[in-house]
């Protein structure tokens, strides 16, 4: 059995710890509320945007819009979006796992870069073959985090639509946290580039559309908007994920702290109620031996 010490020494050490973790709990808390407002805020407008340029692609012409043309997907980028800190459970690891998932399944054979946003992105996949090099993609996409908004994210998805206009990939896939409740975040794949359409959907689209300005117009100013929109979007749902995770698991972590404090404790009075009667005993027997 550890000494009085030993115990009390732990039972400081572990009041420290649920001290930082209940705090940390609380900043990601005040923190997850704005997160989950914007993404809430911003989810029809992204969606129905994408609903309405998806609908027009199914008739455009194939030659003015280069955005859904498929390429066969031989040169595949993944857009891995994590987080800048540790602390939030499978967060991060969800999103290397999905990622690895696709690279050994889905993608298979193909020829796959990996453009981390975020940390802990970037520290996954810095030791394999597949992290972005050459000047073409930003290569510190970190600081996206620092301020999130859409005049952060939007040039770093105009240097990703610019590969793909230029051939440098064939398809273009994100993966990231979707933001569903506090206690839940599911990691999820979205195909950006090319633009698709389901078959659903090409059936219920009228044949024919009223374009004003041209079509091609229409299609070269509203799609990369489209696009970048949806890029922000993915950005916010992580970045409420994040948070959601980290309340959750700091949560967890301040109750397991809590439980183990109270163990120390009783450890701690039983071994303090040992000593005493050890105490007591040799007083009472050294008491007997004078007496003798």
């Amino acid at each position: 059995m550890p000494s009085l010490k030993e115990v009390r020494n732990k039972i400081i050490s572990v009041g420290s710890t649920m001290q930082i973790t209940s705090a940390m709990k609380m900043v990601s808390a005040a923190k997850l509320k704005r997160a989950q407002d914007a993404v809430v805020q911003m989810r029809p407008y992204a969606n129905k945007l994408r609903e309405i340029l998806q609908n027009v692609s199914v008739n455009a012409d194939p030659n003015s819009n280069p955005y859904s043309k498929d390429n066969h997907s031989n040169n595949v980028l993944i857009i891995a979006v994590s987080s800048n800190r540790g602390l939030a459970g499978a967060f991060n690891a969800n999103v290397a796992k999905k990622v690895n998932l696709l690279i050994k399944e889905e993608f298979k054979g193909k020829n796959i870069t990996v453009l981390p946003v975020g940390k802990k992105a970037h520290d996954a996949f810095k030791k394999t073959d597949y992290l972005i090099t050459g000047m073409d993609l930003p290569h510190h996409t970190s600081k996206v985090f620092n301020k999130l908004s859409y005049s952060e994210a939007a040039p770093l998805m105009e240097d990703v639509i610019k590969t793909f206009l230029n051939k440098e990939f064939d398809k273009v896939v994100i993966v990231y946290n979707q933001f569903r409740n506090a206690a839940v975040q599911i990691p999820v794949d979205e195909q950006l580039l090319p633009v698709v359409t389901s078959g659903n959907e090409k059936k219920s689209v009228p044949t024919n559309y009223i374009f004003e300005p041209e079509e091609e117009q229409i299609i070269n100013d509203l799609i990369p908007h489209m696009l970048k929109t949806q890029f922000y979007k993915a950005l916010l749902d992580s970045f409420a994920s994040e948070h959601g995770a980290r309340m959750t698991a700091m949560h967890k972590a301040t109750d397991n702290a809590k439980a183990m404090q109270n163990d120390l404790k009783i450890m701690y009075n039983k071994a303090r109620q040992a000593s005493i009667t050890k105490e007591i005993l040799e007083i009472v027997g050294g008491a007997e031996a004078l007496n003798g």
